[in-house]
């Protein structure tokens, strides 16, 4: 595959690295306005670094657009007329529905949306993904990139708010979690990086339970929680302080936010 990575931001470098790791890209353009700022990716085998962006779409077969919402539009319509049949376009841009993409581009390309999340970088993000009409003969391909990349799978368009707030968002979220557990660690007495090893382990190791059994959390929580023990102690302490409660409220409140930026 020849992939062009328009936009080398946090997550656009993060998808390259996990393009590059997986070693599956013929070649990699990675454009950026200030190239010098990925000197890390510099002599690397089948990567172009450039500023021109007409440069990387012409030699690309999948342009994967994730540029900052507000210059995405300008991207766009500066490049459109380089888009030619054997193009897949994808965006990872938040904010921008396929409609709108399509207003922008036209109906008559395969244009594929895609939210992964920065552990994209170490090969393990969760992508949701969806397509315009075009696009569902192109979905195959957009699915075997990202599940290189971590897992990734086919949702409809109007699930893609939600999905990002869960998969994307969620990976501060998630880090928000295990720093709260650093910070109870610390205070029980442990160095902070013996306390993130251990935190980090036992969530994988939380996490792969309910994947590989396909159980409820409820279920696997049953298992720890000995009557009078100090595991229920300490999840009923956090419920009375909210904990459930803050979660869900923060993951509404941002998934107000990013109605509103769509609409705007």
């Amino acid at each position: 595959m020849k992939i062009a990575i328009i936009g080398a931001g946090n997550l656009g470098l993060a998808i390259a690295k996990g393009i590059i790791n997986s070693n599956f890209a013929e070649s990699l353009y990675i454009t950026k306005r200030n190239i010098k700022t990925l000197h890390e990716l510099e002599n690397k085998q089948n990567i172009v670094l450039t500023s021109d962006n007409k440069e990387a779409i012409k030699n690309s077969e999948i342009i994967l657009f994730a540029v900052q919402p507000n210059v995405l539009t300008n991207v766009l319509q500066e490049c459109r007329h380089l888009f030619m049949e054997h193009h897949t376009l994808l965006s990872v841009v938040a904010g921008f529905d396929l409609s709108k993409l399509e207003e922008i581009i036209g109906s008559h390309f395969p244009i594929i949306k895609a939210m992964p999340n920065t552990a994209i970088s170490v090969n393990k993000s969760m992508t949701c993904l969806c397509s315009n009409k075009k696009g569902k003969d192109r979905i195959n391909i957009a699915l075997e990139i990202f599940n290189q990349l971590g897992h990734a799978v086919e949702i409809p368009e109007e699930q893609m708010q939600a999905a990002t707030i869960i998969c994307s968002s969620g990976i501060a979220f998630w880090l928000r979690i295990i720093r709260a557990h650093m910070l109870g660690a610390i205070e029980m007495g442990l160095e902070p990086q013996e306390a993130l090893s251990m935190i980090t382990q036992t969530c994988m190791g939380a996490a792969q339970l309910i994947d590989s059994k396909k159980s409820h959390p409820e279920q696997e929580i049953d298992k720890v929680t000995t009557p009078g023990g100090c595991t229920i102690a300490g999840i009923n302490e956090m419920d009375h302080q909210g904990v459930n409660s803050a979660i869900i409220k923060g993951l509404l409140a941002s998934y107000t936010k990013i109605n509103q930026l769509t609409k705007k």
